[in-house]
C-alpha cells in the first residue's frame, strides 16, 4: 500500500530512497515538460488552420444556411443557419457546417405546433459555436426535447460601416425568417448568451410583435451594479478615461476593432489562472488534459473584429453611459423601453461571475419596473435563477450546468407562459428517488436588490460618464485626424498580428524552427512515457510550490482591484470632480399606465371556460411556490369539454393572464362570482371536475391546494 506523500516528506533514513525518487520525478518532468510544448505547438497549428479556413462556428452538429445577411438591406457579417439534426461531426471536420458526420440518434422531427428556438452566442471578441460546441449544450437540450433549433452567426470581419442599428434589424428579419417558417408554433424562444443576451433584450424591447420568450445567460443589463470589494471589471471604463480609449484602438484599426482586445481584458481579470493555474493544470495532467484543452482553446483563440463605430456604441451607450436601465437609449430612431417586452423573461446569473456578476445581470428588473405590482400591470413574467458558483463562461459552456439548468429551463419556456405575471424564482431540487423537480417561487424586488450593498456609487458612475464624454470629444476634434492620417490597413493588420494574444499562439506553432525537435522528442516520449508514482514525494513538493503561486498571484489581484476601487471612488465621488459633471438628467418621457387586463369590472363576467381558468389558477396559486408539472397540466385543458376545445396555446395565456389579474385584484370577490359564470349546477360540477383532475393530485397534493379547492367547492354548492 503507498504512503502519502506527507508520510513520503518525512525522513526514512534510507539515502537511495530519495535518490530513487528524484530520478523518477525528474524523467516525469522532462516527459510532461515535451508534452506540454508540443500540446502548445499544436495549439499554435490549430488557430493558423482555423485562420486558414476563416475561422468558422465552433458547432458541432450539422447546420444549413438560410439567409446570409449580406444579401439583405443593411447588410451585415451575420447569417441564420438552421441546426440539421443530432449528429456529431468527425474529427476531422472541414468548416461550411455540411460535411460528411458520423451519425447518432436522429433528431425527433418536432410537430408543426412545438415552439422553434433560436440561439444566439456572444459577439464580444470570440466567435460563435459555444452554445453548441459540445453535445451536452444549450442546442444539444433543445434537440433532445424536440425543438426546431435556429442559430445567428456571424463571420470573422463586419462590413465597413456596419453598426449595431444595421445588426438589429438582421436579427428581427432573421427571427421574422424562423416565424414565417413556423406559422402555427407563434413567436420564436430567443436564448442569448452573454453579450447576445442583452442584444436579444433590446431587441424584444424594440420588436414585442416577433419575439417570443427570451433567455439572457450571464447577460449585463445594470452596468454600474455590482458589490464593493467583488467586482473591479466595472471601474475600469472610469479610470482609463471613458469611451475614447475604445475610439483610438478601433481608429488605429483602420475601423475596425480588435476583439483580441476584450480576450485580453478577460483574461487579465484573474491573472493566477492565466498566467499559471490553467496552464500547470494541463502540465500536471498532461496525458488526459490535452483534447480537452485543445478543444476549447480552439474557440477561445478565435479573436473577431467590431466595427469602431459598433465598439464605440457599446462602450459609450451601455457599458459607461447605462443608457438602458436609464430609458435613454435609441436604436432606429425608436427609444428602447425594455418595459415593452411582451414575451416572458428568462435571466440566469451566477454568484461566481466575475464579469456578469448578478447585479448587473439582475437589477435592472428594479430599475425598470420598480415593483412586482407594476410586472403585474403590465401583464409581464419574469423568472431568474442565480448558480452559486459557476464562472461566466460556464453559464453557456459546462456541460453539467447544460445538463441541468439549461435542460431544465428549456423544458419550462412554454410553461413559464401559463404563470400568472409577476417575478419568480426558478429553483431545481432533486427528490430522495432521484427525481428533479422544478418550482416557481414568488419573489419580490428586496429579493435582487438584497444581492446589492446600496445605490450610493450611482453618482460616482455618473461624474464617470461625464468625463468620458467630454474625453471623447477632446480625442475626437483634436487626436482623431492626426491618428486617421497615420493608419491604413497595412498597419492596423500589423498591430494586429503582433498583439500578445495572437503572438503567444503562432510563436509555438510551426512556423516557429525552434520547435521542430519538439515533434520528434514528443513521438518518443510517448512510446517511453512513465508517469511518476503519485505518492512521490517531489511531486507533493511541486503542488505545494504551484498553490504557493497561484496564491501570490491571487494576492497581487486583490491588491490591484482594491487599488482600482479606491481610485475610483476617490477621483470620481470628489466634490470638485462631480461639479465638473453634467448633471443633467432625463426621466424619459411620462408613459400612460395601462389597465391591469381583468379588474373588478370583469369580475363576473365571461363563461365555462374562464372558470375552469380561474379555478386551475386560483389551484396553481395556492400553496408557496408553483410546481412546473402543475403548469404542464393546462396543457391538457383543450380535450376536456368542447367548450375548451379553443383554449390552448397564445388564447390560453392570455386567458391565464386575465384571470389571474382578477384573482390578484380581488381573490374572494373573484372565487365568489364562479356561481355567476357557471349558473347551471352541472357545469359547477364539470368545471369543478376538470379542474382538479388536472390540478390536485393526491396523495402528494399540498395542503393548502386542498383547502382552496374545498373552498371553491363551498362556493359553487357543490
Amino acid at each position: 500500500m503507498s504512503t502519502t506523500p506527507a508520510t513520503r516528506l518525512a525522513p526514512t533514513g534510507a539515502p537511495l530512497h530519495w535518490l530513487t525518487d528524484a530520478l523518477e520525478y525528474a524523467g516525469d518532468y522532462f516527459q510532461r515538460s515535451v508534452l506540454f510544448a508540443d500540446i502548445m505547438r499544436r495549439r499554435g497549428n490549430q488557430y493558423l488552420d482555423h485562420l486558414r479556413h476563416g475561422q468558422p462556428p465552433v458547432l458541432t452538429f450539422s447546420y444549413d444556411i438560410l439567409l446570409d445577411g449580406r444579401e439583405i438591406d443593411p447588410p451585415t457579417n451575420f447569417y441564420l443557419a438552421r441546426i440539421r439534426d443530432r449528429r456529431t461531426p468527425s474529427p476531422s471536420r472541414p468548416s461550411d457546417g455540411k460535411e460528411k458526420r458520423h451519425p447518432l440518434i436522429p433528431a425527433a422531427s418536432p410537430k408543426a405546433s412545438t415552439r422553434p428556438m433560436i440561439i444566439i452566442d456572444p459577439r464580444a471578441g470570440h466567435g460563435p459555436g459555444i452554445g453548441g460546441a459540445k453535445r451536452d449544450s444549450e442546442i444539444g437540450m433543445a434537440l433532445d426535447q424536440g425543438y426546431p433549433v435556429y442559430v445567428i452567426l456571424f463571420k470573422t470581419r463586419p462590413l465597413a460601416g456596419q453598426t449595431l442599428d444595421h445588426v438589429q434589424l438582421a436579427m428581427a428579419r432573421f427571427v421574422e425568417t424562423v416565424r414565417d417558417r413556423h406559422p402555427q408554433a407563434g413567436n420564436p424562444a430567443i436564448i442569448g448568451n452573454c453579450q447576445a443576451g442583452w442584444a436579444a433584450a433590446l431587441l424584444g424591447a424594440v420588436r414585442p410583435d416577433i419575439t417570443g420568450p427570451i433567455v439572457m445567460n450571464g447577460a449585463p443589463l445594470s452596468y454600474w451594479a455590482g458589490v464593493k470589494g467583488k467586482h473591479p471589471m466595472r471601474y475600469k471604463g472610469g479610470l482609463t478615461g471613458g469611451v475614447w480609449q475604445a475610439a483610438l484602438w478601433g481608429d488605429l484599426g483602420n475601423g475596425m476593432f480588435d476583439g483580441a482586445h476584450l480576450v485580453a481584458g478577460f483574461e487579465d481579470l484573474n491573472p493566477a489562472n492565466t498566467l499559471w493555474n490553467k496552464h500547470y493544470h494541463l502540465w500536471a495532467n498532461v496525458d488526459t488534459e490535452a483534447d480537452r484543452y485543445l478543444e476549447f482553446e480552439r474557440w477561445w483563440n478565435g479573436y473577431y473584429l467590431l466595427t469602431a463605430e459598433e465598439i464605440h456604441f457599446i462602450v459609450d451607450q451601455l457599458f459607461v453611459g447605462n443608457r438602458a436601465q436609464r430609458g435613454q437609449l435609441v436604436m432606429n430612431d425608436q427609444r428602447v423601453d425594455l418595459k415593452a417586452m411582451k414575451g416572458p423573461i428568462v435571466v440566469f446569473a451566477s454568484h461566481g461571475d466575475n464579469i456578469t456578476p448578478p447585479q448587473q445581470a439582475l437589477n435592472w428588473i428594479p430599475a425598470e419596473w420598480g415593483s412586482v405590482d407594476e410586472i403585474r400591470r403590465r401583464q409581464q413574467t419574469i423568472v431568474y435563477m442565480v448558480h452559486g458558483t459557476i464562472g461566466h463562461l460556464g453559464i453557456f459552456v459546462s456541460a453539467g450546468v447544460s445538463r441541468k439548468e439549461h435542460r431544465e429551463i428549456i423544458a419550462s419556456i412554454d410553461l413559464i407562459d401559463y404563470l400568472s405575471p409577476g417575478l419568480y424564482e426558478m429553483v431545481i431540487s432533486d427528490d430522495d428517488d432521484g427525481r428533479r423537480q422544478v418550482r416557481f417561487e414568488a419573489r419580490e424586488m428586496a429579493d435582487i436588490l438584497a444581492m446589492d450593498d446600496d445605490d450610493d456609487d450611482q453618482i460616482a458612475f455618473g461624474t464617470a460618464e461625464a468625463l468620458s464624454n467630454y474625453n471623447d470629444r477632446v480625442y475626437r476634434r483634436l487626436v482623431r485626424p492626426w491618428v486617421k492620417a497615420a493608419v491604413n490597413e497595412a498597419t492596423a493588420e500589423t498591430l494586429r498580428q503582433l498583439h500578445p494574444m495572437r503572438t503567444s499562439r503562432y510563436g509555438f506553432s510551426d512556423l516557429n524552427p525552434w520547435m521542430a525537435p519538439v515533434v520528434h522528442l514528443a513521438d518518443e516520449v510517448k512510446k517511453q512515457r512513465r508517469s511518476v508514482s503519485p505518492d512521490n514525494p517531489f511531486l507533493a513538493v511541486e503542488k505545494i510550490i504551484s498553490d504557493s503561486l497561484s496564491k501570490s498571484l491571487d494576492f497581487f489581484r486583490d491588491c490591484r482591484d482594491r487599488a482600482i476601487e479606491s481610485w475610483f471612488y476617490a477621483i470620481f465621488d470628489h466634490p470638485w470632480m462631480q461639479a465638473i459633471a453634467n448633471d443633467e438628467t432625463n426621466d424619459g418621457a411620462a408613459e400612460t399606465p395601462e389597465c391591469l387586463a381583468g379588474g373588478l369590472a370583469e369580475v363576473d363576467h365571461g363563461g365555462f371556460a374562464d372558470a375552469v381558468v380561474r379555478i386551475m389558477v386560483a389551484l396553481t396559486h395556492a400553496d408557496s411556490g408553483t410546481r412546473r408539472r402543475s403548469l404542464a397540466a393546462y396543457d391538457g385543458l383543450a380535450g376536456r369539454d368542447v367548450r375548451l376545445k379553443d383554449v390552448q396555446g397564445s388564447t390560453l395565456s392570455e386567458m391565464i393572464k386575465k384571470q389571474s389579474g382578477i384573482m390578484k385584484s380581488a381573490p374572494e370577490a373573484a372565487l365568489s362570482a364562479l356561481p355567476c359564470l357557471l349558473p347551471s349546477r352541472a357545469d359547477r360540477q364539470k368545471a369543478m371536475a376538470i379542474a382538479t383532475a388536472l390540478m390536485v393530485r393526491e396523495p402528494d397534493a399540498d395542503a393548502q391546494v386542498i383547502r382552496m379547492r374545498d373552498a371553491i367547492a363551498a362556493v359553487m354548492g357543490i
